[in-house]
């Protein structure tokens, strides 16, 4: 390059210097000039071995999950948000910024297959880490390990999110009348009466009380409170927003569920291996106790899986639920909670309560199947303001 004005010319590498002169072994490299801008650039990529490169990637990964943190995540949900990260990396003894969308169509596709549920969680999981790296690391690690950030998770592997934004119509009222009774006559004849006896009630509280079936199975004998209100309630741990963590809220028995859960406690809740009477005890426990605590031959028993209550329920839909709507599961049960509710005149501020929404405009998605005729109000309010105006006249 030539100077403007003394025609001196200006070098930023000595192209008479050999290029593996002691800058590579250690000593230093004496280039005249701009050159000294190079010689920095070099020095430090001398520096850079897999062992840099890896404790980068550590550093990173343990960063992220104090931005998480102080974002507000519960300590559950930060424990898995970087394991999809470390068994991709781990398969492949790649760090992240080396992956390619190849490398993750291979893995997702051959060994890393799962279900869809599960493998779309784990995309998800790679994908805001890497939006985490290209937001504050990306320009560090292009200059270090000369290596660019682009998520493995492209427009062609990303997960297409089915969500939960279709139209749930939940069976109605009488559906769900014939169903209960139906299953409550055939109780006598199940081969196992208590575990038959535990699911009936489940899905009728749930059906009553508009709980999630998660918060459900963690119910301990000592969260009811059957002197709270008019008929009891029970406090469950319920979803948290934003990150938030579970949060604690009552849920409401009514005159029904407080007799159905009564019957329960009283008559069925004994039959089960562990002690009834503790109040820490899981109000629906599970039949089958892992090995490790069946050798020790103890009274304790886990709670049900929320899976298992789900198959149960299903299965009974089959058998004893009239109507169109044949497939039911938990959260459709909630969804009929207060649909049903709602049709029989109670306030959307009530749903939202018994729902435990912090926002009306959730409640409202669930109760967007009540039957309603907009042709119909809107001609009744035309005779009312027809009647009103005569009389005015």
């Amino acid at each position: 390059m030539q100077e403007s004005r003394s025609g001196r010319r200006l070098s930023l590498v000595d192209s008479s210097a050999p290029t593996g002169e002691q800058g590579e072994t250690g000593g230093e490299l004496t280039e005249p000039g701009l050159a000294d801008l190079v010689l920095l650039q070099r020095q430090a990529s001398a520096r850079v071995c897999a062992e840099n490169e890896h404790g980068f990637y550590q550093d990173s990964m343990a960063e992220y999950l104090w931005a998480r943190d102080v974002a507000g995540l519960s300590p559950t949900t930060l424990q898995g948000l970087l394991r999809p990260v470390i068994e991709l990396c781990s398969f492949y003894e790649l760090v992240p910024w080396r992956l390619t969308p190849r490398h993750l169509d291979q893995y997702f596709a051959g060994p890393g297959k799962r279900a869809l549920s599960t493998t779309r969680s784990k995309l998800t999981k790679i994908d805001s880490y890497f939006r985490f790296l290209e937001q504050r690391y990306a320009g560090e690690i292009l200059r270090r390990f000369g290596a660019r950030v682009e998520s493995p998770v492209d427009p062609f592997n990303r997960p297409a999110h089915r969500g939960d934004f279709g139209l749930r119509i939940p069976p109605s009222r009488s559906a769900m009348t014939t169903f209960f009774t139906a299953w409550r006559a055939d109780l006598e004849h199940a081969r196992k009466y208590a575990v038959a006896c535990r699911d009936y009630v489940m899905a009728k509280l749930t059906y009553i009380s508009g709980v999630r079936a998660t918060e459900l199975c963690a119910l301990r004998l000592g969260d009811i409170h059957w002197e709270l209100g008019q008929w009891g309630r029970f406090v469950v741990r319920g979803k948290g927003a934003h990150g938030s963590g579970p949060r604690e809220r009552q849920a409401y028995l009514f005159r029904e569920g407080r007799e159905l859960l009564w019957w329960y406690i009283e008559e069925i809740r004994g039959e089960f291996s562990d002690d009834a009477s503790d109040p820490g005890a899981p109000l629906f426990p599970s039949e089958r106790l892992p090995k490790a605590i069946s050798v020790l031959n103890v009274a304790v028993a886990p709670a049900v899986n929320a899976d298992t209550f789900r198959k149960a329920l299903k299965a009974a839909a089959v058998e004893h639920l009239p109507g169109p709507v044949t497939n039911l599961f938990p959260h459709l049960l909630r969804h009929a909670c207060a649909t049903h509710l709602y049709e029989g005149g109670m306030a959307l501020w009530d749903v939202q309560q018994v729902l435990g929404h912090v926002w009306p405009t959730t409640t409202v998605n669930y109760v967007s199947s009540v039957q309603a005729d907009p042709e119909l109000a809107s001609a009744t309010s035309a005779r009312r303001a027809v009647r009103r105006l005569s009389k005015e006249g």
